[in-house]
């Protein structure tokens, strides 16, 4: 199983990026999908998640309204749009997957995915 984030990069905020997440070795329909970032000297936090093919979506209170989570099952990819983004958001982004669908009490806890990207990195200037 590989999971290989892109799209990252250093804007201005303000501007959107959307990072993407490229997963080879499962089926995208079979399992649900976690976006979460780590700033220096901070603990991962959860940012988005969705459940099994897109049924599903669900955003920590930070990004609501401004980021986006969502699949291609054919192109075998996770996206996160982020839109609006502020100097706060500039952290290192990954992308985690885990069989089975994700809930309120634990989408956002690392602990319950089973597989993680290497990471990209974000960075917006104010």
């Amino acid at each position: 199983v590989q999971l290989v984030e892109s799209g990252g990069g250093l804007v201005q905020a303000g501007e959107s990026l959307r990072l993407s997440c490229a997963v080879s070795g499962i089926t995208l329909a079979d399992y649900s999908f976690g976006w979460f970032r780590q700033a220096p000297g901070k603990s991962r936090e959860g940012v988005a998640s969705i459940t099994l093919s897109g049924f599903s979506a669900t955003y920590a209170d930070s990004v609501k309204a401004r980021f986006t989570v969502s699949s291609d099952n054919a192109e075998n990819t996770v996206y996160l749009q982020m839109n609006n983004l502020k100097p706060e958001d500039t952290a290192v982004y990954f992308c985690a997957a885990t069989g089975g669908p994700t809930y309120s009490t634990d989408w956002d806890k690392s602990w319950r995915y089973l597989y993680w990207g290497q990471g990209t990195q974000v960075s917006v200037s104010s």
